[in-house]
């Protein structure tokens, strides 16, 4: 059969029949990684239930194969809600004071990732390259390995990683984080990623190579790795067009009355620095009367694990805030913020930014934040809105034509929101070009293809190297 790619991740985005991939970015990444190749993406249906066989299923669409499989009711609260969303994601996003870890859910987390290995196993042939996504599955290999795979397998994390003094705080995180040195190549958003985890590598006893990507650990050899994830910047920019153009957009245009329009998209998250976004709103307010009645900030957060607690909490603030701002600026014609709690299609956000004179991006920490590169290749190159972008997003690194701000420091967002909404065109348009050539030419195909280049000329296996380099190209 030859070389394949197998992709593996929590959740798998299989389209409807006649229809097109859920819109999310790691739906998109996976689609890059797969264009003219051939492979599959292996992973979680989204079904959980109290009765299940987790017998795989397999499902062609549009020229992908996808093989997914249910997991228990019991499984999903331990391994999803409770090990990987309360303790991996607050611990890897630096807030260690938000992680409730037990060793229940600890144990559903490795019983999961032991159903993966042995599902996916029966799959797996000689030839295959494997590359596992997210911190759901960072276990995977070890588990694979012990099942006697031998295949290159490669681990790539979206989101942040923290540094060493704080991934210790992790009960048992030689057992979690020191599993992903069984990959052949762990790849991460930054290089400052890269480098936190190295640091924790080398103090667990791990020797680095001169190349100081290269580290050795109880006989393994792995390599990391720093590869920022990209967006389909010319078909996004297409999309942005003809969006603009629909019903949809043009009734919103017409509601904010010639208003100017900041925007903020993010999914319900305390690491996404909404309230911290909405006190430098209201503080831009009242630092700039001669604003009010002017501007419409519209924040679009759809609801996000409603059933953990943390969750539920920072729904509850955001409302209070948002309800206690437009009642001290709002006018009977004027709502100064619109808060709305829905998901809508990638057409229309796509619109939305298009029409949108200022982002607000502004995350507390965040491993990329890809809203950062489609409101940007979303412009009007003729009239660009400008972006406000938080230093600690993954994107700040490659988008520094944007405003970088702190978002704990509400005077400097306020401030920034007033330089944004006053640039003159020359200057935006001069930011946007920068931002929007380098998006074009480092985009998510790319990022696929210098992955799997690097994954390649790392995992030198006699006999397999010209296969894989015939494959996913060495890196360009």
């Amino acid at each position: 059969m030859g070389t394949r790619l197998i992709i593996v991740s929590n959740r798998v985005a299989v389209p409807e029949a006649g229809g097109n991939a859920t819109p999310g970015g790691l739906a998109v990444a996976v689609k890059a990684a797969l264009k003219n190749r051939t492979g599959l993406w292996f992973g979680w249906s989204g079904k959980a239930q109290d009765e299940t066989d987790s017998e795989p299923r397999i499902i062609e669409r549009n020229k992908i194969t996808y093989v997914v499989i249910d997991i228990s009711t019991h499984d999903f609260q331990e391994y999803y809600n409770g090990f990987a969303n309360r303790v991996l994601w607050p611990i890897l996003h630096y807030r260690v004071d938000l992680a409730e870890f037990s060793r229940a859910d600890l144990s559903g987390y490795m019983r999961v990732n032991r159903l993966f290995a042995d599902k996916l196993g029966e799959l797996i042939e000689e030839d295959d390259v494997i590359w596992v996504h997210d911190y759901h599955l960072m276990p995977l290999a070890k588990e694979l390995r012990h099942r006697g795979h031998a295949n290159p397998i490669g681990f790539y994390l979206h989101i942040p990683c923290a540094p060493p003094d704080i991934l210790v705080a992790l009960p048992r995180h030689q057992e979690i984080l020191g599993s992903l040195s069984f990959y052949d190549l762990v790849g991460f958003q930054t290089e400052n990623d890269r480098d936190n985890f190295n640091h924790y590598l080398v103090s667990h006893g791990a020797q680095a190579g001169r190349d100081g990507t290269s580290f050795t650990l109880d006989g393994r050899q792995v390599r990391t790795g720093a590869f920022p994830v990209g967006i389909e910047t010319a078909a996004y920019a297409r999309l942005a067009r003809n969006a603009a153009r629909s019903d949809f957009v043009r009734e919103f245009e017409e509601s904010l009355a010639g208003r100017k329009l900041v925007l903020g998209v993010d999914r319900l998250d305390y690491s996404k620095g909404i309230l911290h976004r909405i006190n430098a709103f209201d503080r831009f307010l009242e630092m700039n009367p001669n604003w009010r009645s002017r501007v419409t900030f519209l924040q679009i957060t759809p609801r996000s694990r409603a059933d953990i607690q943390e969750y539920a909490a920072i729904e509850d603030e955001v409302t209070t805030l948002v309800g206690r701002i437009n009642g001290r600026y709002g006018e009977a014609s004027w709502t100064p913020i619109r808060y709305v709690n829905r998901s809508y299609s990638r057409t229309a956000l796509a619109g939305l930014y298009r029409a949108a004179n200022v982002a607000l991006v502004t995350p507390l920490r965040d491993g990329m934040n890809l809203v950062a590169k489609e409101f940007v290749a979303a412009q009007d190159a003729q009239d660009p809105g400008v972006l406000i972008l938080s230093q600690f997003a993954g994107a700040a690194a490659e988008l520094d034509r944007a405003l970088i701000v702190n978002p704990h420091e509400s005077e400097g967002v306020a401030a920034a929101l007033k330089r944004a909404l006053d640039m003159p065109i020359d200057e935006r348009r001069q930011r946007y070009k920068k931002m929007f050539d380098h998006l074009a030419h480092n985009d998510i195909e790319r990022w696929a293809k210098n992955y799997l280049g690097t994954l390649a000329d790392t995992r030198q296996r006699p006999g397999l190297l010209d296969g894989l380099r015939t494959l996913f190209g060495s890196l360009a």
